[in-house]
């Protein structure tokens, strides 16, 4: 039996639903860019105590805070770390900055309060983050996420690397429950890596 034509409504319904499924923005995650650097003492690293602080401006009561602090405290284990509440012998000190990147990479900072570096090789910022996701699918997220050990009482870092990533606001990564966890895996893995060098990890 012959089908019948479908009616004019329905043609325009099945029309639209075509345009705007192809007007979808497709979700985006980059790979991240991780750069490490290395002390003269490489030999002390992934080994004894050590205690996560926040870095100057950053909440440690954050839930932000917590999800990277969590994720960093697995890492280190995972090194041979032995990770305390208080008194390590050596000191990781975690800074993390997020903000949104729009159109025509127009950067919109998070309005929350700000910390300064993370020590001797390198700069980072600490945020108490608390984004909107139901932002436009194109906004995207981007996030870097800091990290130096030093010996407790020194004053240069045995230690220091810094990954940074985007991911579109549409993305499972735009979440900080699912970037926290890869963003830390990528800056430790190969740890401690090649001084001054600059990888992407997928």
């Amino acid at each position: 039996m012959k089908k019948k034509a479908a009616s004019a409504p329905i043609l325009a319904a099945l029309a639209g639903a075509a345009l705007l499924g192809g007007c979808a923005t497709p979700a985006y995650v980059s790979p991240v860019d991780v750069t490490r650097f290395v002390g003269d003492q490489p030999a002390f690293l992934g080994q004894g105590t050590i205690q996560i602080v926040p870095a100057t401006g950053l909440s440690a009561e954050s839930l932000e805070y917590g999800l990277y602090r969590d994720a960093l405290r697995l890492e280190l284990e995972e090194l041979g770390y032995r990770v305390v509440m208080v008194n390590g012998s050596q000191v990781a000190r975690l800074a993390i900055d997020q903000y949104v990147l729009g159109e025509g990479e127009r950067r919109s900072p998070v309005d929350v309060g700000v910390g300064g570096s993370t020590g001797t090789y390198g700069s980072g910022v600490g945020v108490g983050i608390g984004f909107n996701l139901g932002g436009r699918p194109s906004e995207r997220i981007a996030r870097e996420v800091s990290v130096s050990i030093r010996e407790a009482g020194g004053d240069q870092n045995l230690w220091e690397g810094r990954a940074g990533m985007t991911a579109t606001a549409n993305s499972d990564y735009a979440a900080d429950a699912v970037a926290a966890p890869h963003i830390i895996d990528a800056l430790f893995s190969d740890f401690p890596g090649t001084s001054g060098e600059t990888i992407a990890v997928e």
